[in-house]
């Protein structure tokens, strides 16, 4: 097994809130702390390969970047985020997203082994593709268990992230629309109680205890869900 795997995925739901991800295993255990997660900006829409380019481009950018700070003695090895490059790396699927890492790896002068996590039928991971070439993996074998569990991992990180994405902007969307609730007033909120939830059930004193919340803006606040259950 490589001393260091980096695997990658994107999560979306019909392109909204897509976000890709990046775990890290040494040694065949997780590395939590070199966990990278990364919103997508330059691509509209659904689609994955795009997404997949642009966090590998920045991913290995930055690494660069890093890198040429350390030997100019400008960053300490300690501090870099994204200068320890991978002896492998691993992509959730087939030949399409292989070839996206491998270009990105191609135009930055990188030579990293790059395999595809391939799923069966029933979205279970099948195999690894290397060089166009499916490997035959034993099922029940230490090495596709080991395989599947980076798999999960990444799609697990990777739906995590997209999720908390997502709630965050449906509660921003929700505080919004009440009155005399801001910017800095919703953080405040949202801070103290943690869900729309708990906001909506809060009591006038508690809402005042908030802090930046006077008494108008509290009573703004139990005014609008209160037409909310009238609607």
């Amino acid at each position: 097994i490589p001393h260091r795997i980096e695997a990658y995925d994107i999560s979306n739901i019909q392109g909204v809130d897509s976000v890709g991800s990046m775990v890290v295993f040494e040694n065949g255990i997780a590395k939590h702390s070199d966990y990278r997660r990364f919103k997508i900006n330059t691509v509209k829409g659904a689609n994955d390969y795009d997404s997949l380019k642009e966090i590998l481009t920045r991913r290995f950018k930055h690494g660069l970047d890093e890198i040429k700070r350390i030997q100019e003695k400008d960053l300490k090895l300690s501090a870099g985020k994204f200068c320890v490059f991978p002896d492998m790396i691993l992509m959730d699927g087939g030949k399409g997203q292989i070839n996206i890492a491998l270009g990105v790896l191609a135009n930055f002068g990188i030579n990293i082994p790059v395999c595809g996590m391939v799923k069966d039928d029933n979205h279970k991971t099948r195999g690894l593709i290397y060089n166009n070439i499916e490997l035959t993996i034993k099922a029940n074998s230490n090495l596709m268990r080991f395989i599947t569990r980076i798999q999960d991992e990444v799609h697990r990180f990777a739906i995590t992230y997209h999720r908390s994405l997502r709630n965050k902007r449906v509660l921003h969307s929700i505080l919004d629309d009440i009155p005399n609730v801001g910017n800095h007033r919703r953080k405040e909120l949202l801070k103290k109680f943690g869900s729309i939830e708990n906001i909506r059930s809060a009591a006038l004193d508690e809402l005042i205890k908030t802090p930046s919340i006077d008494s108008r803006t509290a009573q703004s606040i139990v005014d609008y869900f209160k037409n909310q259950k009238r609607l």
